[in-house]
């Protein structure tokens, strides 16, 4: 991606790889989100809910 030149090199020593860092926190939230995703799907009624649906019935108010 960047070609390695002495002012790359320079901030890289100050700063750290800030790319490298990036794209690892990257991954460990893309992980993350896979495992909630799947216990969200698994624990999910088989029928779609519609999100704006009250969770108590409205008699139960």
């Amino acid at each position: 991606m960047f070609q390695q030149t002495p002012v790359y090199d320079r901030l890289v020593a100050e700063r750290g790889d800030v790319p490298v860092q990036v794209r690892g926190e990257a991954d460990r939230i893309h992980r993350d989100l896979a495992q909630v995703l799947r216990r969200a799907s698994s624990s999910r009624p088989s029928a779609p809910q519609n999100v704006f649906d009250p969770k108590v019935p409205p008699a139960a108010l």
